[in-house]
C-alpha cells in the first residue's frame, strides 16, 4: 500500500504539471510539427544514447572492478543499465535498484556493494552537473539569472516563509535535538544493538556500501574513468543539441542554447516523477524562450526530446530486459570474498 501510494502520488504530480504545461498549448499544431520534423536527427540522437549508456555501463565496470575483484562483462553492465533506465520510467528512484538487482543475477554481485557504486556514480555526476552549472552561469549569466529570478518569483510566493522565520528556526532545532538523541541512544546502546539480526543486516549493507562509495579510491585505471565520465556528459550534449535540427523552429539555436538545456533538462530529469513528466517540459520549455522561441514551438520542442528519450528507453530497456530473463546467471563467474568482508575504513 505504500508502494502504491508513492507511486500513485508522482504520478498525480506529474500528470497536474503536464496540464500545466498544455492548458495553453495548440496541441494540434504541436502534433503537426511533430509528423514535420525531420527524423533523421531523432535517430542521430538514438546512436547518441547508446554510445551514452554504453559508457556508463563501462564506467561503472571500471568502479565495480577493485570492489568485486574482477571487472563485470560491458554486456552485463550495459544490460543492467538499460533495465534501470526502464524501471526508473515506471517508478521513480527504482531503477538503481533495479540495475543492481539485474547484475546481481548475471554475475552474482552482492546488490550492496553495486548499490554502493551506484551511489558513487550519482555523486559524480552532480559534481560534474554543478561544474557545468557554474560555466553555463559564467557564459550565460545575464540570461540564466534572469529566467530563475523571473521563474522562481512566477512559481512560488517566498514572503509567507521570510514572514515566518522562526518557524524555520524552530523546525531547524528540533531536527538537530532528534540527531543528537538518536547518536546518543546508538553510543550507550550499540553492544546491545549489534546483538540484534536486524541491526546486523543493515550494518552488512552499510559496509556494502561504503565498499562502493570507496572504490572510486581504488579504480585501477583512473584516466579511463575520467574518459568516460566526460564521454557521458558530452553525449548528453549532443541528445538534446542535435535534436535543435529537428524543427527548423529551432534549428538556427547555437551551442550555448545547447548548454543551457543540457542543465535545465538533467535538473528536470532529477524531480522524483516518472521520467520527468512535466518538470523537464517546464524547464526546458521556458529556457528556450530565453533564446527567442515561442511558448509553443518551446513547449514543442521540449516535448519532442521527452518523447525521443523515453521511446529509446522504452525500446533498449525492454529489450534488455528480455535478454536478461533469458540470459540468467553466468555459471563461471564468480564474486571474490573480499567484496563481502567489513571494508579498511582507514
Amino acid at each position: 500500500m505504500k508502494n502504491i501510494l508513492k507511486y500513485g502520488i508522482s504520478l498525480s504530480i506529474a500528470a497536474g504539471l503536464l496540464w500545466y504545461v498544455f492548458k495553453d498549448i495548440d496541441r494540434a499544431a504541436m502534433f503537426d510539427a511533430f509528423s514535420k520534423a525531420d527524423y533523421t536527427w531523432i535517430a542521430v540522437s538514438g546512436l547518441l544514447t547508446v554510445v551514452a549508456h554504453w559508457s556508463r555501463a563501462y564506467r561503472w565496470s571500471l568502479l565495480l572492478e577493485p570492489v568485486v575483484g574482477y571487472r563485470p562483462a560491458i554486456v552485463n553492465t550495459t544490460l543492467g543499465v538499460l533495465t534501470g533506465y526502464f524501471a526508473n520510467l515506471v517508478v521513480p528512484r527504482m531503477g538503481e535498484v533495479t540495475r543492481c538487482g539485474t547484475l546481481n543475477r548475471l554475475e552474482g554481485v552482492p546488490v550492496n556493494v553495486s548499490f554502493g557504486t551506484v551511489v558513487a556514480e550519482r555523486i559524480i555526476d552532480v559534481v560534474v552537473l554543478f561544474l557545468l552549472l557554474g560555466a553555463t552561469f559564467l557564459i550565460e549569466f545575464n540570461r540564466l539569472s534572469t529566467f530563475l529570478m523571473d521563474f522562481f518569483a512566477s512559481k512560488f510566493n517566498m514572503a509567507g516563509v521570510r514572514d515566518n522565520t522562526w518557524l524555520l528556526v524552530i523546525l531547524g532545532g528540533c531536527l538537530l535535538g532528534f540527531a543528537v538523541m538518536i547518536w546518543f541512544f546508538y553510543t550507550r546502546y550499540k553492544e546491545v544493538l549489534r546483538q540484534k539480526p536486524f541491526y546486523q543486516r543493515v550494518e552488512k549493507f552499510v559496509v556494502g556500501l561504503l565498499e562502493g562509495l570507496l572504490s572510486v579510491r581504488k579504480l585501477k585505471n583512473p584516466w579511463a574513468f575520467i574518459f568516460h565520465t566526460v564521454l557521458i556528459w558530452t553525449m548528453y550534449y549532443f541528445m538534446s543539441f542535435v535534436l535543435f535540427s529537428a524543427m527548423p523552429q529551432t534549428a538556427d539555436l547555437g551551442w550555448r542554447a545547447g548548454l543551457t538545456i543540457l542543465i535545465m533538462g538533467a535538473l528536470g530529469m532529477a524531480a522524483p516523477v516518472q521520467g520527468g513528466a512535466g518538470t523537464f517540459n517546464i524547464l526546458v520549455g521556458a529556457a528556450l524562450a530565453l533564446y527567442g522561441i515561442s511558448n509553443q514551438d518551446g513547449a514543442t520542442l521540449a516535448t519532442l526530446m521527452l518523447f525521443t528519450q523515453w521511446f529509446y528507453v522504452v525500446v533498449l530497456g525492454a529489450l534488455s530486459f528480455l535478454i536478461v530473463m533469458l540470459k540468467g546467471r553466468n555459471p563461471q563467474t564468480e564474486v571474490k570474498p573480499d567484496a563481502q568482508n567489513v571494508v579498511n575504513l582507514k
